[in-house]
């Protein structure tokens, strides 16, 4: 039994602030507005909350960062990594406007990088702060940092691959017939902890005609004999690095039309797995999948993009889709998961989280692909 007291420790340096200034220099933007989020703590190691107070990072090219933080929340700031950066935390008063602060070191006429996922009302409150200045999204500045995976953080990635394997090792456990979607998920959710993660990110099981639904929610479907059921499932550990890998299941031996479409997915996602290597691009590797599934008359029903990057965020970049032509680098860490969806009556998908390495690419998932029928 994994012991979830004892994380991988991931040491966030000054180094990061220092990289991210840069990489804002490259692309011509004078500062850098973080709010809480993925960001801040890979940036930080600061997992603060999203609260309607004001917390930022207020990283400028020119000048010294510093940690704006609301006066009740300054205890937990200074307890976390962020206080052993070369990084000031200032903390504000109720009565005190914060958005004055932050922008009172920044060029009145500059463009500053505001953080993808910074609420709407925060954004336009540092618009009205700076009506001079210009803003765009930070996230193409620090995406180019967070993609490209450090050793450690491909560490603590295997770690979460491995804890999940542990709950699609245990599915038998807990898919049977007259039990619903729901009831599973409760069971499957806490799986996810007691494997190794501090969060449950998502659970989806999809039996049935609901397994053509790629993003389905857990419902009161009760499984039936000759099901086909998607699990695809996913949680945080406590070093702050996400899993997520898809298996299909069938509760006895499965027609032979969802045979075959499996087998043909099976085909499309041991291709793109092996064809990960530095220099492909992220459309190539996911036309490898898809001419696969196209050539066996499915083209139709792959209806999604092959992957998404994984880390602090379960979907990050690279994004594994036509018509991108990023070339893959040592390092990137991210999905394959190639589906078949025959909608009304049954579908499936096979996913691994695939790390580039320098000679091609390692999976980190560790179960078996092949279709798993239990008797139910």
């Amino acid at each position: 039994m994994p012991d979830p007291a004892s994380p991988l420790q991931l040491t966030v340096t000054s180094g990061r602030l220092r990289q991210a200034r840069e990489s804002a220099a490259r692309a011509g933007v004078d500062a850098l507005l973080i709010s809480p989020g993925a960001d801040l703590r890979y940036l930080t190691g600061y997992h603060a909350a999203p609260l309607e107070r004001l917390t930022c990072l207020v990283l400028p090219v020119e000048g010294d960062p510093f940690l704006l933080v609301p006066a009740l929340e300054e205890p937990a700031a200074h307890a976390s990594p962020a206080a052993g950066l070369d990084l000031e935390i200032i903390s504000w008063q109720e009565t005190q406007d914060p958005y004055a602060i932050a922008v009172a070191r920044l060029p009145a006429r500059g463009t500053v990088g505001i953080d993808n996922r910074m609420w709407a009302e925060k954004a336009m409150a540092f618009q009205a702060a700076l009506p001079g200045g210009r803003q765009v999204l930070a996230g193409p500045v620090l995406g180019e940092l967070r993609m490209r995976k450090t050793p450690k953080e491909v560490q603590a990635l295997r770690q979460a691959a491995a804890a999940i394997d542990r709950v699609h090792a245990r599915m038998a456990e807990w898919l049977r017939v007259g039990r619903s979607e729901r009831e599973i998920g409760r069971d499957i959710a806490d799986a996810i902890i007691t494997e190794g993660h501090v969060q449950v990110d998502f659970v989806i099981v999809g039996s049935g005609p609901n397994s053509a639904s790629p993003h389905h929610e857990l419902s009161d479907r009760v499984l039936r004999a000759g099901d086909s059921v998607v699990v695809d499932i996913g949680g945080t550990t406590a070093a702050g690095y996400c899993s997520d890998s898809t298996r299909c299941y069938t509760l006895g031996e499965p027609p032979a039309e969802y045979r075959r479409l499996y087998e043909v997915l099976l085909r499309a996602q041991r291709a793109q797995t092996a064809a990960v290597r530095p220099g492909i691009t992220a459309e190539e590797l996911d036309a490898v999948g898809r001419d696969v599934i196209s050539d066996a008359g499915y083209g139709p029903q792959f209806v999604h993009r092959t992957g998404h990057g994984i880390g602090l965020e379960t979907h990050e970049e690279p994004y594994i889709v036509a018509g991108s032509a990023r070339p893959l680098e040592e390092g990137m860490t991210f999905s394959v998961e190639p589906g078949i969806y025959l909608a009304g009556r049954h579908g499936a998908r096979i996913e691994d989280i695939v790390v580039c390495t320098a000679d091609g690419g390692e999976r980190l998932n560790r179960t078996s692909r092949e279709l798993a029928v239990i008797a139910g």
